[in-house]
């Protein structure tokens, strides 16, 4: 959760600001008005969905990676992360769920399932960019359903905790952009730190299925 709160903190102002279009007042074609709206939607999901890979690429080190035969500290986990492909895969990851939905709403939710091991992949086996997305794609294939059985409910989950998040900050705080910064930041650093664990425990497990032997958890008992 204090890794969750460096990540989404910030970002959550991206989530906050207010993209309102008045169709009333636009004196524009209805394509252009409804590319306008288009735009803002996915202008928001995208908001969203940043940082998630990202974030559960430090989750990984902090279940997969050992320290002196202990789980890592914060300042180790930051040690560790390979931020740099790190960041350009929650990029491209947001970039590509964004082009799907766009299309179409399965396409988007076909691709978040297929991609959204990458991160993991990434600390876990010390993958590339490229590859990590077609590893997260082979670690899926087979276990779609699984994995959207995981991970659905806990962005649904997500989005309901989300919407208590804001009714309590607006009580607080009012109508403004603050109510609406503090609420997508708790919202975020409850809710997605439970996806992430998800994401993680399911690499872990598809990565042995695979291949016969995976990672083991820090916190595990040794094999006998």
């Amino acid at each position: 959760m204090p890794v969750a709160a460096i990540v989404f903190v910030p970002l959550s102002l991206l989530d906050s600001i207010p993209i309102e279009v008045q169709l009333s007042e636009l004196s524009l074609g209805q394509g252009l008005v409804a590319a306008g709206a288009l735009a803002a939607v996915l202008a928001v999901l995208g908001a969203a969905l940043l940082g998630e890979v990202f974030y559960s690429g430090a989750v990984a080190v902090a279940l997969t990676h050992e320290h002196a035969g202990r789980a890592p500290s914060l300042r180790e986990i930051a040690r560790s992360l390979a931020y740099r492909r790190l960041i350009a895969i929650d990029l491209i990851f947001t970039a590509v769920v964004l082009l799907g939905f766009a299309l179409f709403f399965f396409p988007g939710a076909v691709l978040y399932i297929w991609f959204v091991l990458a991160g993991p992949v990434v600390e876990i086996e010390r993958r590339g960019v490229r590859d990590a997305f077609r590893r997260s794609r082979e670690l899926v294939r087979g276990r779609f359903l699984t994995v959207l059985a995981v991970l659905a409910p806990i962005e649904l989950a997500g989005e309901g905790v989300a919407a208590l998040a804001g009714l309590l900050a607006h009580d607080l705080f009012g109508d403004s952009f603050a109510a609406e910064w503090v609420a997508e930041a708790a919202a975020n650093v409850v809710v997605v730190p439970f996806g992430a664990v998800a994401a993680v425990l399911l690499t872990v497990g598809l990565i042995a299925e695979k291949d016969g032997r995976g990672p083991r958890l820090h916190s595990a008992p040794p094999a006998p």
